[in-house]
C-alpha cells in the first residue's frame, strides 16, 4: 500500500464524520420547524394552515434547488458547494430568527433560502462519500450517511422546543444556524474532494445514464418507498394516542426509540448490501417486507392492537432500511460524471412524495379507517419491489469502479 493510499485510508472516515454532522445540522433546519409550531400558533396567532405555509417553506427551497446544486458538485466538486450553501443556509436563517419581521412574505422568503442552502448538502454530501469509499465498503458508509436524517430531528426535537419557550419560536432557530456555520467550517477545513481519477485528453463527455430505464426506476422504487416510511412516521404517535389510549409522552418515546432504531437499521441494511455485492437485491426484499408490516399493521387495527403496535415498532426500522441502499445504487448506476444530479433527481423525488403523503393519507384514514387506509398504502413498497431493477445491476458494478478511481 503506498503512502497516498493509507492517507486515504484514514482521511475517508473523517470525512464521512464531517459529513454526517453537516446533514445533521442542515435537517435540524429543514425537518425542525415543526417542533415550534404550538408556540408560534400561540404567540402569532396563526392558523394551522397559515403556520403550514412556514413549516413547508425549506422545504420548497429544497425541492427547486437540489439538482441544481448536484449539477454544480459534478463540474467543480462537492467541498465548495457544501461550504457555500451551509454558508447561505446559515445567513438566511439567521437573518429569519434575528430580524425584526414577523410572519409575511419577507419571513417565507429566508425560510425558503435557508432550505435552498441546505439543499447543497443533500445534493452534494453523498457524493463525496461515493468517492472516497470504495465499492465493498461504500452501502455501510452510505447506511451511516444516512443515520442523518434522524438525527437532525433528534437534535430539533430535543432542543427547538425549550429555546422557543426561553427565546421565542424563530429566534430558537439560531441554533441549526450556527449547527450550519460550524459545519461549513469544518467542511472547508476537512473534508477534501475525493480523488477522481484523470480524464484523458479528447475524451468525450460521458454519456447521460438517463438514456436508459434503470436509474428511472430507482427513482422510482425509492419514491414509492417513501409511503410505507411516511406512513408510519406521520401517523404513529397519532394512532397511539388516539387509538390505543397512550399518553402523549409515551407515544413519543416510542417514536423516538423507533428513530434510533431505524438509523442503526439503515447502517445494518448498508453493511448487509456490501456483503451480498449488491444494493438492489436486498432493496426489494425490504420492499417485500414494508408491505408485510403494512398489511399485518391494518390486521392489527382491525383485530388485535397489539400487533398494530408492534408493527409501528417493526416499521420504524423496516420502512427505513432501504434508504441508503437507493441513494447508493443511484451515485454508482450515474457514474462519477453525472451522480451528483442524480443524487438531487433522488432527493427530489423523494421529498416530493413525502409532502403528499401525510395529506393524502390522513384523509383516506378519515375516510376509511386506519386498517383500510394501510392495507391500501401497502401498494405502494409492493410496487416497488416490481419496479426495482435487480436485473440491470451489474452496469452499476462498473460504473461503481470509475467512481473509486
Amino acid at each position: 500500500m503506498t503512502v497516498a493510499d493509507v492517507t486515504r485510508t484514514r482521511r475517508r472516515w473523517l470525512v464521512l464524520a464531517v459529513g454526517v454532522f453537516a446533514q445533521t445540522a442542515a435537517c435540524s433546519f429543514v425537518y425542525g420547524l415543526p417542533f415550534v409550531v404550538p408556540l408560534l400558533r400561540d404567540t402569532a396567532g396563526l392558523s394551522l394552515a397559515q403556520v403550514g405555509a412556514y413549516v413547508g417553506a425549506p422545504t420548497v427551497g429544497l425541492l427547486c434547488t437540489l439538482v441544481l446544486w448536484g449539477a454544480a458538485a459534478d463540474r467543480s466538486g462537492e467541498r465548495g458547494v457544501m461550504t457555500i450553501g451551509l454558508a447561505v443556509c446559515a445567513v438566511a436563517v439567521a437573518g429569519a430568527a434575528l430580524l425584526p419581521l414577523g410572519p409575511g412574505p419577507v419571513l417565507l422568503v429566508l425560510l425558503g433560502l435557508g432550505g435552498a442552502g441546505a439543499a447543497s448538502v443533500f445534493a452534494a454530501s453523498g457524493r463525496m462519500v461515493m468517492g472516497w469509499f470504495a465499492a465493498h465498503e461504500r452501502g455501510t458508509a452510505m447506511g451511516i450517511r444516512q443515520t442523518s436524517q434522524p438525527l437532525g430531528v433528534a437534535v430539533a426535537g430535543l432542543t427547538l422546543p425549550t429555546l422557543a419557550a426561553a427565546v421565542g419560536p424563530f429566534r430558537a432557530l439560531l441554533l441549526p444556524a450556527a449547527l450550519c456555520v460550524v459545519a461549513a467550517v469544518l467542511v472547508a477545513t476537512l473534508a477534501p474532494d475525493p480523488p477522481r481519477a484523470p480524464r484523458p485528453a479528447g475524451a468525450a463527455p460521458e454519456r447521460s445514464p438517463y438514456r436508459t430505464a434503470v436509474l428511472w426506476r430507482v427513482h422510482g422504487a425509492s419514491a414509492l418507498l417513501v409511503v410505507s416510511q411516511f406512513a408510519v412516521a406521520s401517523f404513529a404517535t397519532e394512532y397511539l394516542v388516539r387509538e390505543q389510549g397512550w399518553h402523549v409522552a409515551a407515544a413519543g418515546a416510542f417514536v423516538a426509540g423507533g428513530q434510533i432504531a431505524g438509523a442503526v437499521g439503515r447502517i445494518a441494511t448498508g453493511a448487509w448490501s456490501d456483503r451480498a455485492g449488491s444494493r438492489l437485491r436486498p432493496m426489494r426484499q425490504v420492499a417485500l417486507a414494508a408491505t408485510a408490516v403494512l398489511l399485518l399493521f391494518a390486521l392489527g387495527d382491525a383485530v388485535a392492537g397489539w400487533l398494530a403496535v408492534t408493527m409501528l415498532a417493526v416499521g420504524a426500522v423496516v420502512t427505513v432500511a432501504p434508504n441508503g441502499l437507493a441513494f447508493t445504487s443511484t451515485a454508482e448506476l450515474a457514474g462519477p460524471s453525472w451522480s451528483g444530479r442524480a443524487l438531487g433527481v433522488q432527493n427530489t423525488g423523494q421529498n416530493a412524495v413525502a409532502s403528499v403523503v401525510p395529506v393524502a393519507l390522513g384523509a383516506l384514514v378519515g375516510a376509511t379507517g386506519y386498517a383500510a387506509a394501510f392495507a391500501i398504502a401497502a401498494v405502494a413498497p409492493l410496487a416497488a419491489a416490481a419496479v426495482t431493477p435487480v436485473r440491470d445491476e451489474r452496469n452499476g458494478a462498473r460504473r461503481a469502479e470509475r467512481v473509486s478511481g
